[in-house]
C-alpha cells in the first residue's frame, strides 16, 4: 500500500494540497492505512490546537505588568535619572500612524512615565459633557508587580479645575475633570519630593464634546 508523506498530510488537514492528490488521500483513508490516519488525527489536533491560541487575549492586568516590567528592564541598563526627573517610555501620541489613517488625534490617549520611585501608567479619554477622564496605575519601578496605595494624585486642568484622588490597593486612581485642552498631574516621589506631569493640549486637536 502507498502511503503518503508528512508534508502532503500536512497539505491535506490545511486544506492546501493539489485536489485531485487530496481525493487520492482521501481514498487511501477509507481503504483503512491506520498509519495515515494517525499523522492524519495528529496534525488535526495541532490545528485546532493552533486556532484556538489566536482567539487567546491575555488578563488587561497581566500585559499592564509585563509592559512595566519591559519598561523597567529598558531603564536598568541607563544610568540613573537625576530625583524628581521624568522619563515618558511610551506615548500612544509618538506612534506611527497606520497608513489611510487620519492625522488629527483622537480620543483617547496612553503613557508610561518612569519617576522615582514610581512607574505610572496613565490613559486619558475625552467624555461628554466637555468632561476628560483620567485614569492610572502607580507601581513600584524597581518591582513593577508591586502596587502603590493610599497616594494622593492632583488632577487639574491647568485652569483652576482640580481634583483630589488616592490609588487603591492595586495603586490604581481615576478621575474626571473639566477638559480645558490642558492636564496636570502631582503627587509626592521620593524623598518627598512633588512629581509634576503636564501636558499641554493632552488629546491634540480634541477639545469639545463629543458627538
Amino acid at each position: 500500500m502507498k502511503h503518503f508523506s508528512m508534508e502532503k498530510w500536512i497539505d491535506f488537514v490545511n486544506q492546501v494540497g493539489n485536489t485531485s492528490e487530496m481525493e487520492s488521500m482521501k481514498q487511501h483513508l477509507q481503504q483503512g492505512c491506520k498509519r495515515c490516519a494517525a499523522t492524519v488525527s495528529l496534525w488535526g489536533k495541532v490545528r485546532r490546537s493552533a486556532a484556538s491560541y489566536a482567539n487567546y487575549q491575555p488578563p488587561a492586568d497581566a500585559v499592564r505588568v509585563v509592559k512595566s516590567a519591559f519598561a523597567g528592564a529598558v531603564l536598568s541598563g541607563k544610568r540613573k535619572t537625576a530625583a524628581g526627573r521624568i522619563a515618558v517610555l511610551f506615548d500612544s501620541f509618538l506612534q506611527p500612524v497606520f497608513a489611510g489613517a487620519r492625522s488629527a488625534a483622537a480620543g483617547t490617549r496612553q503613557m508610561l512615565y518612569h519617576a522615582d520611585p514610581f512607574q505610572i501608567d496613565v490613559q486619558i479619554e475625552a467624555k461628554s459633557g466637555n468632561r476628560v477622564l483620567v485614569t492610572g496605575q502607580l507601581l513600584e519601578s524597581n518591582n513593577p508587580a508591586i502596587s502603590c496605595c493610599d497616594v494622593r494624585v492632583v488632577i487639574s486642568n491647568m485652569r483652576g479645575n482640580t481634583v483630589h484622588v488616592v490609588t487603591n490597593q492595586f495603586g490604581e486612581f481615576s478621575g474626571d475633570v473639566e477638559n480645558s485642552g490642558d492636564l496636570q498631574m502631582t503627587f509626592t516621589g521620593a524623598d518627598n519630593k512633588p512629581v509634576v506631569i503636564s501636558l499641554r493640549d493632552a488629546l491634540g486637536k480634541v477639545n469639545k464634546e463629543p458627538q
